[in-house]
């Protein structure tokens, strides 16, 4: 099973690299961006057909290793079925 998982900063948490990229984008002509947000995607392959034990170890994943729950939040998605938490 295949398990998708996208993680952003909290809003109101300074993304360094995303204000580098508008900066950059602006310098290159690209006047009418205003902001930058930046996702970071992890695709997941599960030995597992069970769907909410699959949601279950890939969120125990995102709080010990994937995401900071302090100052990022996170989605996972099981594309068979939509979105999982």
């Amino acid at each position: 099973m295949k398990a998708l998982v996208t993680i952003r900063f909290k809003d109101g948490v300074l993304d360094p690299e995303a204000v580098a990229i508008g900066r950059a984008l602006q310098g290159l002509g690209f006047a009418e961006v205003r902001s930058v947000r930046r996702e970071k995607l992890i695709e997941l392959d599960l030995e597992t057909d069970d769907r909410e034990h699959a949601r279950a170890r890939v969120g125990a994943m995102c709080e010990q290793l994937l995401a900071n729950p302090v100052i990022e939040s996170y989605r996972i998605e099981l594309p068979d079925g939509g979105p999982a938490a």
